[in-house]
C-alpha cells in the first residue's frame, strides 16, 4: 500500500510539473551529449597521439635494407643501432624513448590502410621494406636540435623526422572541439541543477499540505521524499537515454559512414570507446539530479 501511494504520488508529481521535467530532461540530454562528446573527442586525441607521436616527439628513422646514402649501406646493424640508443639515452633533452620494429611498423601500416591498395603493396613487400624506428620524448618542446643534429650524424640513421608541424594542427582542433564541448557542458549542466531546484521546489509548494499531513503522522524524511527522488531518476534516465542514443547515431552515421571513411590516415574511434562514454553520462546524469533533490529536499520540505 505505501509503495502504491509512492508511485502514485511520482506519476502526479510527473504530470502536475510536466513542462518543469520536459525542460530538464533536454537540458540534460543536450548537456550529456556535449560531455559524451567530449569524452570521444578525447579518446581520439589519444589514439591520435598513439598513432601519429605527441607534439613533444621527434622520429629516427633507422636504414633497412633498401637505404642507399652516406650513412645507410643497407639494414642498421647492431652495434649501429646501440650507439644510436646510447646517444639517445644519454642526451639531457630526451626524457624518454621507445623504439619501433619493422614489425611493428608493418601491422601499423596495415592497420591504417586495411582496405587501401597500399595494404595490398605491403603484403607483398612484408615488414623488411619498411623502417626500425626510434620515437623520442622530449623534455621541453621546443629544445630537440641538439639531439636532432647528434642522431642525425650517425651511421645507421636515414632521417630524423619532427611530425609536430604535420600533425599539430590535428590535435589544435580536436582540443577545441573537446574544451568547447566540455565548456558548454559545463554551463548547461548548471542551468539543468537551476532546473532541478526550481521543480523541486515548485513541486513540494503544490504538494505542502499533504507533506504537512504525512509530518502529523509520523512519516520519515525518506518516505517523505521518496517520489522526489524517483521524479529526478526518471529525468534523468530519459536524459541519458537520449543522449546515448544521439551519440550511437553520431558514431554510426558520422563517424564509421562518413568521417572515417573519408578520412582515413588518422585512427578513429570505435564502439568501445562509446560504450565507456555511454558509461560515464550514465553515472553524471542520475548524480545531477539525484544529489541536488537529497540535498534540497531537507530544504523544502520541512513544514
Amino acid at each position: 500500500m505505501q509503495l502504491r501511494h509512492v508511485f502514485s504520488e511520482l506519476v502526479q508529481g510527473l504530470r502536475r510539473n510536466l513542462t518543469m521535467h520536459i525542460a530538464v530532461v533536454l537540458t540534460l540530454f543536450v548537456s550529456l551529449t556535449l560531455v559524451g562528446l567530449g569524452l570521444l573527442l578525447n579518446s581520439e586525441a589519444d589514439k591520435a597521439e598513439q598513432r601519429f607521436g605527441d607534439l613533444n616527439q621527434i622520429i629516427v628513422s633507422l636504414c633497412n635494407e633498401n637505404s642507399r646514402t652516406p650513412q645507410c649501406s643497407g639494414e642498421v646493424t647492431d652495434a649501429q643501432r646501440e650507439a644510436i640508443l646510447k646517444v639517445v639515452d644519454e642526451n639531457p633533452e630526451v626524457s624518454g624513448y621507445r623504439v619501433e620494429t619493422q614489425e611493428q611498423a608493418y601491422d601499423k601500416a596495415q592497420e591504417l590502410f586495411s582496405d587501401d591498395y597500399l595494404a595490398k603493396l605491403l603484403k607483398g613487400l612484408g615488414p623488411e621494406s619498411l623502417r626500425e624506428s626510434v620515437w623520442i620524448d622530449l623534455k621541453e618542446r621546443d629544445e630537440f636540435k641538439g639531439i636532432a643534429s647528434e642522431v642525425g650524424g650517425l651511421d645507421g640513421v636515414y632521417s630524423v623526422r619532427d611530425n609536430r608541424k604535420i600533425v599539430e594542427p590535428v590535435f589544435k582542433t580536436l582540443d577545441t572541439f573537446r574544451i568547447g564541448a566540455y565548456f558548454i557542458a559545463g554551463f548547461l549542466i548548471f542551468a539543468a541543477l537551476l532546473l532541478v531546484a526550481n521543480t523541486i521546489r515548485l513541486a513540494a509548494f503544490a504538494r505542502r499540505r499533504e507533506i504537512g499531513i504525512m509530518r502529523l503522522v509520523g512519516a520519515s524524511s525518506l518516505y517523505i521524499s521518496l517520489p522526489f527522488l524517483l521524479e529526478a531518476l526518471v529525468t534523468a534516465l530519459f536524459g541519458v537515454v537520449l543522449a546515448g542514443g544521439t551519440l550511437a547515431a553520431f558514431m554510426q552515421f558520422g563517424i564509421k559512414e562518413r568521417i572515417s571513411e573519408q578520412i582515413q590516415f588518422l585512427p578513429w574511434i570505435g564502439w568501445p570507446d562509446y560504450v565507456e562514454a555511454l558509461g560515464w553520462i550514465a553515472i553524471i546524469g542520475p548524480l545531477l539530479t539525484v544529489v541536488p533533490t537529497l540535498l534540497l529536499t531537507r530544504k523544502y520540505l520541512k513544514v
